[in-house]
């Protein structure tokens, strides 16, 4: 199905192109639909002022490639490409380049931007060798409450341009509090990735959630307390598809986590616990020369830089756990950081629709593109474009994914659940839509897809069912037909 989407967009901006070849603006755009088709699917990570932009998307990438001080450059949008050697290039004065430093002081990357200031330049392009960089771009905006309004307008700008083509595909919002401006900007990002028709990829982050719980052993589940909060709130509106707390700093610091930090941890487990808590009454306190630890000062400082106080407290508390070996912390440490719960929602939401979020916002494009295109053919072509917005049942699981959770459908939970999960909520898999072992065997996939087709349809069709019931269950039915028209 995501195939198909593809192959639609791409008929219609060939259909577009024929249209009127001597505008070379026109062209230009048209172009960059195409191209948008098949580059990596682009998520944009956005949010308020000190949100933990940067170092969640170092945990994301598994290296430490963006700047996480407050240093010019993260004033500044910036694109992270797959490229086979790290560089970094400054775009200035509309199409002027130059080379960026990549430097380490005091062992914290940055970007170089020599006699340029943010207000100056662009955009900054990052291509770096990262596998999770080859199948998405990440682009990392500047503060949405910043104290400049230029800068905040940066970030407007990218995701909800006035020209023809959107920035962002999909974007992660991080959330450290929930207030208006950002249910404002929400609204704002959503309109604009979504189309008319709502958000299609936005999803929800609480950001720096072991800070929530004051860095104690528990603070992930109060985290986890307020991430439900956040969403159902959210959830009225319809603003995001889901809401998870992570702990961008953990998540980073393990999944780069070095055989000297193991062997720190390992002699802080054998410190007794109130000895321990005593010296980790704060940071600072902890890193302190002439404290009696038996791990030397300078790396008690490295470890509350990297893992924070909510880190060190919950890698002891594993080792004590019993966790073997360093692999083996650093897979804990990852779960527990809400980091791969994260990736399964992006993977789910974003990454298996990677297609049809791309068609999506080609053809929002080409719409934006037609609408000014003089001729008597370009509304027959735009009439087409908008019927695809319109009519693609992906985009309407998708859409129908985030209005479920600001619009309740008169069924039972277990119903609500089946039919989720038919939409494609946990998985396009055409066995995990249809609830079936992964090993299910063609005959009963065919079964359980025409079970379906006629379940849904009957309670589409039920007379006493309100109508946005109605429309749900009929889209889950088409879902099941598609699934059957995949298995022949």
């Amino acid at each position: 199905m995501s195939g198909t989407a593809l192959a639609s967009a791409r008929d219609l901006i060939d259909a577009a192109r024929t249209l009127d070849g001597s505008d070379a603006r026109i062209r230009l755009e048209l172009d960059d639909c195409a191209r948008r088709l098949e580059e990596p699917l682009r998520i944009a990570l956005a949010g308020s002022l000190k949100a933990g932009k940067s170092t969640l998307l170092n945990s994301l990438v598994g290296q430490d490639i963006a700047p996480t001080d407050a240093t010019e450059c993260t004033r500044v949008v910036t694109w992270y490409r797959s490229g086979a050697t790290p560089t970094v290039t400054a775009w200035y004065d509309g199409e002027r380049t130059v080379n960026v430093p990549v430097q380490r002081r005091d062992g914290s990357l940055t970007f170089d931007l020599g006699g340029l200031t943010a207000s100056e330049v662009d955009r900054l392009e990052v291509e770096w060798p990262a596998r999770a960089l080859r199948s998405t771009t990440i682009i990392d905006t500047p503060g949405t409450s910043s104290l400049s309004r230029d800068v905040s307008a940066r970030t407007l700008r990218m995701l909800t341009p006035e020209g023809s083509t959107s920035g962002a595909d999909a974007v992660v919002y991080l959330l450290r509090t929930l207030n208006a401006s950002d249910v404002q900007f929400l609204g704002q990002i959503g309109a604009h990735v979504g189309g008319e028709s709502g958000p299609l990829g936005v999803v929800g982050v609480v950001s720096r959630a072991d800070e929530v719980g004051a860095g104690r052993i528990d603070a992930m589940t109060s985290a986890k307390d307020v991430a439900a909060r956040f969403a159902t709130e959210l959830e009225r509106t319809g603003l995001c598809q889901a809401v998870v707390p992570v702990a961008g700093l953990l998540a980073l610091g393990a999944r780069t986590l070095r055989q000297s930090e193991y062997a720190a941890f390992r002699a802080l487990a054998a410190v007794p616990a109130q000895d321990l808590e005593v010296a980790m009454l704060s940071a600072d306190r902890f890193a302190r020369p002439d404290s009696p630890l038996p791990v030397d000062a300078e790396l008690r400082a490295q470890l509350a830089h990297r893992f924070g106080l909510f880190g060190i407290r919950l890698a002891v508390a594993l080792i004590k756990l019993g966790t073997p070996d360093s692999p083996n912390l650093a897979a804990e440490l990852v779960e527990r950081s809400g980091l791969s719960e994260l990736r399964q929602v992006i993977d789910v939401q974003f990454g298996q629709r990677a297609d049809q979020l791309k068609a999506h916002t080609a053809l929002l494009s080409l719409e934006r593109v037609l609408s000014v295109l003089p001729g008597p053919e370009a509304p027959r072509v735009l009439t087409a474009v908008k019927r695809a917005l319109s009519d693609g049942h992906g985009f309407q699981e998708i859409r129908l994914l985030g209005r479920l959770r600001s619009a309740g459908v008169t069924l039972s939970d277990e119903d609500a659940q089946h039919l989720q999960r038919l939409i494609g909520g946990y998985g396009i898999v055409n066995t995990e839509r249809l609830g079936l072992d992964p090993d299910a065997g063609i005959a009963q996939q065919r079964d359980a897809a025409l079970g379906a087709i006629r379940y849904w349809r009957t309670r589409a069709d039920h007379p006493l069912v309100d109508s946005f019931t109605a429309r749900a269950c009929a889209t889950a039915a088409r879902s099941a037909e598609g699934v059957l028209a995949d298995l022949a």
